[in-house]
């Protein structure tokens, strides 16, 4: 058995950052997910199609990614090893949301090159809090 040590201050700091960071995740959801007709019909043409073509599939794979996200921030921030799990499970939502973004639609010809930097960043963050939290287990901040 391994003994639970003290986490270091910038174990909470990144903790903390994760929460907000993936809170930010759920807020993008809830937008999406509950957009009104009137707001969608404020969106360019473009757009329009996109949401309207987008499969319940990447909706949920898209739940799956923040709700995730966020409870595994919540695990780390009660220190319990879980939050690797969940975070895993966070990164298969992502992966499959991107996987539908980059490759079946037409959101790079919608939005241009920039439409890569966030879901990249997305999915870096979605890898380092999983080594994270690995790590964390490693050296028994979490348990």
């Amino acid at each position: 058995m391994s003994k639970i040590q003290k986490p270091p201050k910038s174990f909470w700091i990144i903790s903390i950052v994760a929460l907000i960071w993936n809170l930010m995740g759920v807020s993008a959801y809830l937008t999406q997910a509950f957009m009104t007709e009137d707001a969608l019909q404020k969106l360019p043409e473009a757009e329009q199609t996109l949401y309207a073509d987008l499969p319940a599939w990447v909706t949920a794979a898209f739940a799956i990614a923040v709700f995730g996200g966020t409870f595994g921030a919540i695990g780390l921030l009660l220190r319990k090893k879980w939050a690797r799990i969940v975070f895993l499970i966070s990164l298969i939502g992502i992966i499959i949301q991107m996987s539908h973004n980059f490759f079946i639609s037409n959101n790079m010809e919608v939005y241009g090159p920039g439409a890569l930097i966030m879901p990249i960043m997305v999915l870096v963050i979605g890898v380092y809090l999983i080594m994270f939290s690995k790590s964390a287990i490693a050296k028994g901040w979490i348990s």
